[in-house]
């Protein structure tokens, strides 16, 4: 478990302090932002990787404490909360958006606010909370609490880790934009800064992310030794 907790302490840090702080720009006034970015996506996928074995070793060890359990009824909800981060995780991926790497340049577009960013945004990482947020819904081992937790975390702090990098390098351009978005999910639309178009998302987008959230569901067995459905 130690190698656990471990994993997922150094994935937090190296998003939210050494990516998320003026720390980055540092890093990057130092060797550059082309061999920067190249570092922190070697070292993010190998925290993950490490991350991954470490909870799979975790779970085998058999010595992990459970403080509840899935029942029918959690299942359900996690079938739907998690079909409900595939709409936002896959639109996410698929429009171009200022938050995402290198799509800085979107901010000069005079359609730059469009589709699911009128939503939020940061639709990936909201999608990412409300799938680690399913998933401690029906996994209530601490080894569970520690991956899906520490995911849950970075989800939504990464938010604000985003925001402040862009704000910094951007300046009155980002602000622009941000003043038009929300970060949390709706709150500009509640605002009437934005209304919500379904048909600009782009319904093949949406489409896509059925068929992946359905497609994961019946692989679920396969993959992870687990049925997502309820009563299997």
């Amino acid at each position: 478990m130690i190698w656990l907790v471990a994993a997922a302490a150094v994935f937090l840090l190296i998003h939210l302090v050494i990516s998320g702080t003026s720390l980055r720009d540092a890093i990057t006034g130092a060797i550059g932002e082309g061999p920067y970015m190249g570092l922190f996506a070697l070292a993010s996928l190998a925290c993950l990787a490490w991350l991954a074995i470490a909870y799979v070793h975790a779970q085998r060890g058999g010595a992990d404490v459970v403080f509840w359990s899935a029942m029918p009824v959690t299942k359900w909800i996690q079938l739907v909360v998690t079909f409900v981060a595939f709409m936002l995780i896959v639109p996410g991926l698929l429009t171009p958006n200022p938050t995402s790497v290198r799509q800085e340049g979107q901010l000069s577009k005079p359609d730059a606010v469009r589709g699911i960013l009128r939503v939020t945004r940061h639709p990936f990482l909201w999608g990412v909370a409300l799938w680690a947020a399913g998933h401690l819904m029906v996994n209530g081992d601490l080894a569970s609490l520690i991956l899906f937790g520490s995911l849950l975390v970075l989800a939504i702090l990464g938010t604000g880790s985003i925001d402040g990098k862009r704000r910094r390098k951007l300046g009155d351009a980002w602000d622009s934009f941000a003043a038009q978005t929300s970060a949390v999910p709706f709150a500009a639309i509640a605002a009437s800064r934005q209304s919500l178009k379904l048909g600009e998302i782009g319904w093949w987008r949406l489409g896509i992310a059925v068929i992946v959230w359905g497609a994961l569901v019946f692989a679920h067995p396969m993959l992870f030794g687990v049925n997502a459905l309820p009563g299997r």
